[in-house]
């Protein structure tokens, strides 16, 4: 079962009329939490195609103001929202409704992975991070350097880097070396080893890229992974699922002073409810992984 090829979007503009666009996303009302729950049934029982659209176009407005958050990097933002659009159309696809929470809370992160899976492809001719900790350094190096102030050109202060790699739990070094490619300009590949001389800079590349069954390995076991964490998300409840989310899966991480007044309950509280949250979300992934609970990709309910 796979959302229609076919759905009717609203057009993407170019960057001058992006204000038309975002203007058209508002006629799509918001869903009340009982009618998407029912939208969400009809299309994961029946491959209801109308349900599937409500669901896509009443989350176009969040698509937008996450896509928003990434004009730093140089692309335009009609193309970082038709990626995150992408991700929502995912995020419906495997959207399960008795898990108990909203739509919105389980696309963000599918919204986010695709635009920056985008940005990471058309940002540089060169692959800029291929595991998780240098994702995270490429995609928070900029909003790090602003707060401390450290936006001069060349190499980092040695204290800067330091804080930088606390922060985001990376070895000094990694912070060094992103720091320098992003201040680098891309060089074609194309250019010749000499101006006197035949070949170029692409004649002497190793050719380390990874083969067809290592790239479709690495899909499957990332698909693995993000269903036994939905899976696991489903156990916990409402309030520990959104105070887990709020704390360790959001770019901008909540304060626990922040929540102990949202929730009436003190910081220490909602640090252990965090805690037992992330404990009982690590044995649940487990003991599925363990059993192999994992749903096959493409198949229906």
């Amino acid at each position: 079962m796979s959302v229609p090829s076919t759905m009717k979007m609203p057009m993407l503009p170019d960057e001058g009329s992006l204000s038309r666009y975002l203007s058209e996303i508002r006629k799509f009302p918001m869903l009340e939490p009982d009618e998407e729950f029912m939208l969400a049934k009809a299309w994961r029982e029946h491959g209801d195609a109308d349900a599937a659209h409500r669901l896509v176009t009443s989350h176009l407005r969040l698509v937008a103001k996450i896509a928003m958050g990434y004009r730093g990097y140089g692309l335009p933002v009609s193309e970082l929202i038709s990626e995150g659009n992408v991700g929502m159309m995912q995020a419906v696809k495997r959207f399960e409704p008795d898990k108990g929470f909203r739509l919105a809370t389980y696309a963000m992160w599918w919204i986010r992975a695709a635009i920056q899976e985008y940005i990471l492809r058309s940002w540089s001719l060169v692959k800029m991070g291929t595991t998780a900790a240098q994702k995270k350094l490429f995609f928070n190096l900029r909003r790090l350097k602003g707060k401390l102030q450290a936006l001069e050109e060349g190499d980092l202060h040695p204290d800067t880097v330091k804080v930088i790699a606390h922060k985001l739990a990376v070895p000094e070094a990694d912070v060094v070396s992103m720091n320098r490619r992003l201040a680098a300009p891309d060089h074609s590949l194309n250019a010749p080893l000499r101006i006197d001389g035949d070949g170029e800079w692409q004649d002497w590349l190793v050719d380390d890229s990874p083969s067809q069954e290592t790239v479709l390995a690495d899909r499957e076991e990332m698909s693995i992974r993000r269903n036994l964490l939905t899976q696991a998300m489903g156990g916990l409840t409402d309030r520990e699922r959104d105070i887990l989310q709020r704390r360790r899966l959001e770019e901008e991480p909540v304060t626990l002073e922040d929540l102990s007044q949202e929730y009436g309950i003190s910081r220490e509280r909602v640090r252990q409810i965090e805690v037992r949250a992330f404990e009982k979300l690590q044995k649940a992934m487990r003991n599925a992984a363990r059993h192999q609970v994992v749903p096959v990709e493409g198949a229906t309910a």
